[in-house]
């Protein structure tokens, strides 16, 4: 069985290495019936090369995104298109909807899509045990896009002692009260330091966890960036890659999770949440 699935991820690597070699566009969204090169329904973010053919159905929609340009080409059936250098085509009666995005290789997402921050995540859909879940919630590993977090455990409803430093400092920055799991840093930290802390409940501590928060040029990144929640779904996909390749992988987790709630339709969504 282990073989097996070691030669399943072989592939699965190879393909995405492969595709990302020629590829000059990938799909950011889809709805309906939709096929490419006659082959059954696409994933999510899957590759697209040039001389592509994409044949979406009655009632059914898709959208590719240009890797190079960041534009979206939004495709409504029943049509056929042609996926092009620089641009998708129909035909006359269904040509397709163009919309001028911020994504675009100068913010490195784009361009890592099929190379790192896609095959990282469909990686994950592939499926692994599920270890026993630690008490320390958020965060726990690796950095956090804001520099005021709310620090989560689980500990019902009992009152606790949260103590946060940073990592090579005696003193505690802060030290305070809650209840209900969960604590927001009652003030900004500095950007690109590592911190520990920890929650204690009648004076035994449940646990301790470290994060880094991000440098400032990458908050600054983020903020252009976030979209709203009434944003359209592919700008909410994109930022969700961006936390992943900027290292805010906690946080571009339960992103996933809020995609895959939205979007039960595409199953590959609740597998990046893993």
């Amino acid at each position: 069985m282990k073989r097996i699935q070691r030669t399943f991820l072989a592939l699965v690597l190879a393909a995405a290495t492969a595709a990302f070699a020629d590829g000059i566009a990938f799909i950011t969204n889809i709805k309906g019936e939709i096929s490419v090169d006659g082959n059954t329904r696409p994933a999510l973010l899957s590759e697209l090369t040039r001389g592509q053919r994409i044949v979406v159905g009655k009632e059914s929609q898709a959208s590719v995104m240009y890797i190079a340009s960041g534009k979206e080409y939004i495709l409504r059936g029943p049509a056929d298109y042609l996926v092009k250098d620089n641009e998708v085509t129909g035909s006359v009666a269904m040509p397709p909807v163009t919309r001028d995005t911020a994504w675009r290789t100068t913010n490195q997402v784009l361009a890592q899509v099929g190379q790192t921050s896609a095959a990282s995540v469909r990686m994950r859909s592939i499926g692994k045990p599920k270890a026993q879940e630690p008490l320390l919630v958020y965060p726990t590993q690796g950095a956090v896009a804001t520099l005021q977090p709310t620090l989560r455990w689980h500990a019902d409803n009992a009152k606790a002692d949260v103590m946060i430093l940073a990592v090579g400092q005696d003193k505690p920055l802060h030290q305070g009260k809650a209840s209900n799991g969960a604590y927001r840093v009652p003030a900004k930290l500095a950007p690109d330091t590592e911190y520990l802390w920890t929650v204690s409940v009648a004076g035994n501590e449940l646990g301790s966890g470290k994060f880094r928060t991000l440098s400032s040029d990458a908050l600054s990144r983020l903020e252009r960036h976030r979209p709203s929640d009434k944003s359209d779904f592919s700008d909410r996909l994109l930022f969700t890659l961006m936390l992943q390749e900027i290292g805010a992988v906690q946080d571009a987790r339960e992103s996933w999770a809020r995609l895959a709630q939205e979007r039960a339709d595409l199953p590959e969504l609740a597998a990046f949440a893993k």
